[in-house]
C-alpha cells in the first residue's frame, strides 16, 4: 500500500516557520504571503489530527508534537534537495546561489565577479544579499559568506579574511575636531553605530581602554555601507572595517581619525552546502574565491583554512 504523504508545499510552509517561529519570515523566505503560510499549515494540521503551533498575539511557538514532528521534515526536505542537486543533468545546476551581507556584495565580491565569469562564462551567480537564515540545502542556496567568531559545528567552513577595525570620518569633520592634524577626541564627535555588528565602539572601547566616551549617543543605521556613507557626510566617525573601508580611504571621502586601529575579532567565513564538493562548478566558485582573498594581499591575511 502506497505510504500517503502530506502535500509538499504545506511541508515546506511548516519546516519554515518552525525554523523561523514566524508566519511572517517564513513567507518572505519562501516567497509567498503570510496568509497563504497560515492556511497551508492549518490545511496540514487538519490532515494530521494535531496542532502543530501554539499562536498567541504576539508570540509563535511549536506544540510538543510539533517540535517531534520539525526534525523529520526539515531531514526529509534537505534529502530531496540534495539527491535534486546530485542528478547528473539537474537543469539548476548552472547558477550559484550565494549569500551574504550588502556591504561586503557590493564592495568586495562584486567588484571582482567578473574574473569568475570571465573562467565560467556559462556560470550564473545570483547574489542575494537579504537578512535572513541560511537553510542548508533547503532554501536553494549554494553558499553563504558570514561573519563569525567560530565556525558552526557539523559546517564545512573556509576562512576567508578577518577585518581591522580603524576610526574614520570626513576630512572636513577631521579638521573641525583635531585641526592641525591630530586625532580626534570621540569626547566631543558623534558616534555612527551600526546595529547589527557584532563588534562597533563597545568592543573597540574596551580593546584600545578609551575613557570618558558616550557610547550610547550618536546616530545609529543598519548597514556599514550606511556608515561609511554617514561618514563620508560630515555625520560623525564611524568604525571603517578593512578592507571593506579602502576604497573610500583611498579616494579620500573619508580620513582615518587618528585613533588606534585594532584587528576585529570576527572574520569572513565563506559557508558551502552539503556535497559542493561534489559540483565541478561550485568547487570553480570556492577556489576562484580563495584565490581571490590571496591575491588581496596581507589584509586578508590568514585565508584559506578549511574546517569540515
Amino acid at each position: 500500500m502506497p505510504l500517503r504523504l502530506p502535500p509538499l508545499a504545506a511541508l515546506r510552509f511548516f519546516e519554515a516557520a518552525g525554523r523561523h517561529l514566524s508566519f511572517k519570515l517564513a513567507a518572505a523566505e519562501l516567497n509567498v504571503t503570510p496568509s497563504a503560510v497560515s492556511h497551508g499549515i492549518v490545511g496540514l494540521e487538519r490532515a494530521l489530527g494535531v496542532e502543530l503551533f501554539v499562536r498567541e498575539p504576539r508570540r509563535l511557538s511549536l506544540t510538543p508534537e510539533g517540535a517531534d514532528y520539525l526534525p523529520y521534515v526539515s531531514e526529509a526536505l534537505s534529502l530531496i534537495a540534495i539527491g535534486t542537486q546530485r542528478l547528473p543533468h539537474h537543469r539548476g545546476r548552472r547558477t550559484i546561489t550565494v549569500s551574504c551581507a550588502p556591504t561586503f556584495a557590493a564592495r568586495w565580491l562584486l567588484p571582482r565577479l567578473h574574473r569568475f565569469g570571465e573562467r565560467w562564462p556559462t556560470i550564473g551567480v545570483t547574489v542575494d544579499t537579504s537578512r535572513r537564515q541560511v537553510g542548508f540545502p533547503v532554501d536553494g542556496f549554494d553558499f553563504a559568506i558570514r561573519m563569525s567568531r567560530t565556525t558552526a559545528a557539523g559546517a564545512g567552513w573556509t576562512r576567508l579574511f578577518g577585518e581591522r577595525l580603524v576610526p574614520v570620518c570626513s576630512p572636513a569633520y577631521r579638521d573641525r575636531l583635531a585641526g592641525g592634524g591630530g586625532a580626534v577626541d570621540l569626547r566631543r564627535a558623534a558616534l555612527i553605530h551600526v546595529t547589527p555588528a557584532s563588534e562597533d565602539w563597545q568592543a573597540w572601547a574596551e580593546r584600545t581602554g578609551a575613557e570618558g566616551v558616550d557610547l550610547a549617543a550618536g546616530l545609529r543605521v543598519d548597514t556599514i555601507q550606511m556608515a561609511f556613507e554617514a561618514a563620508a557626510m560630515g555625520l560623525g566617525v564611524a568604525l571603517g572595517r578593512r578592507p571593506l573601508v579602502d576604497r573610500d580611504l583611498a579616494s579620500g571621502a573619508v580620513v582615518e581619525a587618528g585613533l588606534p586601529e585594532i584587528e576585529a575579532e570576527t572574520a569572513y567565513w565563506l559557508v558551502g552546502s552539503e556535497g559542493a564538493e561534489r559540483r565541478p562548478d561550485l568547487l570553480g566558485f570556492q577556489r576562484w574565491l580563495l584565490r581571490e582573498v590571496e591575491a588581496a594581499g596581507p589584509g586578508a591575511a590568514g585565508t584559506g583554512r578549511r574546517i569540515a
